[in-house]
């Protein structure tokens, strides 16, 4: 039992941050180009209690944690409304894109938080409470650069769906927006039963996550 809260714990906490900052990045970018939509409901804030999603940013994760599968999640998004923005379909790719942003930007925090540690201590400690700080840094990383790299997928609703949106013809834009709809179902589809059915259609597998380990060997190989 304490084995499985460990590893919820060391893998939930650095996933919650990483969502939220994620959700209060598209926030801020979209008050900057003109909509205040989301600083009007109280959603700039980076309190977890109003952006936890009890499905996606709870139960999701610790049971991919518990079944040893990439941890991934998801907050109550923030919402932008297109119409608000000064130029929508250019500000809209441009609030898409803030989120995967900070998770890079986050991520090389942690690559040299990493990097510093490694190189005043000679190592990262592997028990107490410095091998559960150190855990989480490391998972810090990792989700961050996953959540980046998986969100930039060019399929609404991911923020990279937002940007294929913006440069698609209008009418053509307007018909692949309509997909968004389908957001849980995609997500479902695309980490759990593509997987299971077609292995070697895995996106998260054969997509995803080599690019994530190529950008988190960048970042490490720059501070280490």
């Amino acid at each position: 039992m304490n084995d499985m809260l460990y590893r919820i714990a060391i893998w939930l906490i650095p996933l919650v941050i990483a969502i939220v900052f994620h959700e209060v990045a598209h926030g801020y970018v979209a008050r900057m180009l003109g909509d205040r939509t989301a600083a009007e409901r109280g959603r700039l804030t980076l309190s977890p209690i109003c952006h936890v999603d009890p499905v996606g940013t709870l139960l999701v994760p610790m049971m991919l944690a518990l079944a040893n599968a990439p941890i991934f999640g998801w907050a109550k998004p923030v919402p932008v409304v297109t119409a608000r923005l000064n130029h929508p379909r250019r500000d809209m790719a441009l609030v898409a894109l803030a989120g995967p942003g900070i998770n890079l930007v986050m991520a090389t925090i942690a690559a040299a938080a990493i990097g510093i540690w490694v190189g005043s201590a000679g190592g990262l400690p592997q028990a107490g409470v410095g091998g559960f700080v150190a855990a989480n840094l490391i998972n810090f990383l990792l989700i961050n650069v996953f959540l980046a790299i998986f969100n930039l997928l060019p399929v609404p609703p991911f923020d990279g769906g937002h940007v294929v949106e913006a440069i698609l013809p209008r009418p053509l834009a307007a018909h692949y927006a309509k997909l968004s709809r389908f957001g849980f179902p995609v997500m479902l589809f695309l980490l759990v039963i593509l997987p299971t059915i077609a292995p070697s259609a895995n996106v998260v597998a054969r997509i995803v996550g080599p690019i994530a380990d190529r950008v988190v060997g960048l970042l490490l190989g720059l501070f280490l």
